[in-house]
């Protein structure tokens, strides 16, 4: 088997364990945290906001590190931060180690999300890269799926702070090996082989220096790569809050093991989502796409504002699911196909920024937004109207790149 995949192996595994425990497990942390402490809700969830941008922040310097030193030492250092923050989550004694152990899982996560994955495989492919990507990013939703269950499950049985102590032990004892011994090589050229195991020399390379500084220059300066940036940063402020409230939201409603449950479905129809995304995006316009979902988003999020009850929860969450695990991968496929492959990491960097900068203000703008109305019904509302600025957003570029053809 050629060993790209089990480099893609390895991020799979990464994804399971930093969107488990990161981003779906802070829809868990947050009513044990308010349950334990008695801090607001506005409190937690503005340290779950530091949570996404450490993320942000430290995207563009992870890019490079990767880059120069490959990302052995770079996922490693972020497995032993992400188990530091679950550990420290679930020992709080002041608010000061609530936004610590946040800050910790924060730089974890930047090391295993979409950009440190994509960084990691990237150089083992050509043909095969989109699928490539999309496989080990399906370890998102199987992250949702197996690990926020077993995790509440934990919670219930032995208590929060012996849930999070075993659940880094996991996270340690799986990731450290892996990421210490199959990404001992770096691309395939230490092999002799060029990308997807083709002989050595296969593939052109493409060009760097000059013609990607120029293709970052103009790309910066369009409208078009702002209106996916600020498309996307809106689209995601809703879908990051959703996710860090969603078991906060259920819990009450429908019980903490069915909370659980729910969210593990929600992941199971992000896988799908993914799925059906790679079946059909080279075929369609991926900014119409994504308009689209965004409506769909808009219509669901409006019904469960309407009528806020169970029947309408699980439906709900399940479309809701669906589309988000097509949204995490579609800014990059916008990009990558109205920029091009030439300059897309320089394009891509500034893109992704924006678009993290803004989801990471998701979990703190639902917290203060459900302290305010008292509930999540109204804070739906607001969040699907956030949707259609995304999506008149969008639009907007759609009229730009017309007139630039």
């Amino acid at each position: 088997m050629y060993y790209g995949w089990r480099i893609v192996g390895v991020c799979f595994a990464a994804a399971v364990f930093t969107w488990g425990l990161g981003v779906f497990g802070g829809s868990v942390y947050l009513p044990e945290i308010r349950g334990e402490t008695g801090w607001s809700t506005e409190v937690i969830t503005s340290a779950l906001t530091v949570f996404f941008l450490v993320n942000a922040i430290c995207l563009p310097a992870i890019g490079r590190a990767i880059d120069r030193y490959g990302p052995r030492p770079v996922l490693s250092l972020g497995v032993l931060f992400l188990a530091a923050g679950v550990v420290w989550v679930g020992r709080l004694e002041a608010v000061w180690h609530l936004y610590a152990a946040f800050l910790f899982m924060g730089f974890g996560y930047a090391t295993m999300s979409v950009t440190g994955l994509s960084a990691t495989v990237a150089p083992w492919f050509e043909r095969h890269q989109g699928r490539s990507i999309a496989l080990a990013m399906t370890g998102a939703s199987f992250g949702a799926m197996l690990v926020v269950p077993v995790l509440v499950f934990a919670i219930s049985d032995w208590g929060f702070d012996q849930a999070t102590l075993i659940a880094a032990i996991v996270l340690v004892a799986v990731m450290l090996p892996l990421t210490l011994t199959v990404l001992r090589v770096r691309r395939p050229a230490d092999l002799g082989l060029d990308r997807d195991g083709d002989p050595a020399g296969t593939h052109a390379r493409v060009r760097t220096g000059a013609a990607t500084t120029a293709g970052r220059s103009s790309a910066t300066r369009s409208l078009a790569l702002w209106t996916v940036a600020i498309g996307f940063a809106l689209g995601l402020i809703v879908q990051v809050g959703f996710l860090t409230h969603h078991y906060a939201l259920a819990q009450p409603m429908i019980g903490a093991a069915a909370a659980g449950l729910l969210i593990s479905a929600t992941g199971a129809a992000g896988l799908i989502g993914r799925l059906v995304l790679a079946r059909v995006i080279d075929r369609v316009d991926p900014r119409r796409y994504t308009m689209g979902v965004f409506a769909v988003q808009t219509l669901v999020l409006t019904a469960f504002a309407l009528w806020p009850s169970i029947p309408v929860l699980v439906p709900v969450s399940l479309i809701y699911g669906f589309c988000l695990g097509q949204i995490t991968t579609l800014s990059p496929i916008v990009i990558r196909r109205e920029f091009g492959a030439e300059a897309f990491g320089a394009v891509y960097g500034v893109a992704g920024t924006c678009i993290q900068f803004g989801s990471a203000f998701g979990p703190l703008l639902y917290g203060v937004l459900v302290e305010h109305f008292g509930s999540y019904a109204p804070v739906l509302a607001v969040a699907a109207g956030f949707k259609v600025a995304a999506l008149l957003t969008l639009w907007l570029g759609c009229r730009q790149t017309r007139v630039e053809r």
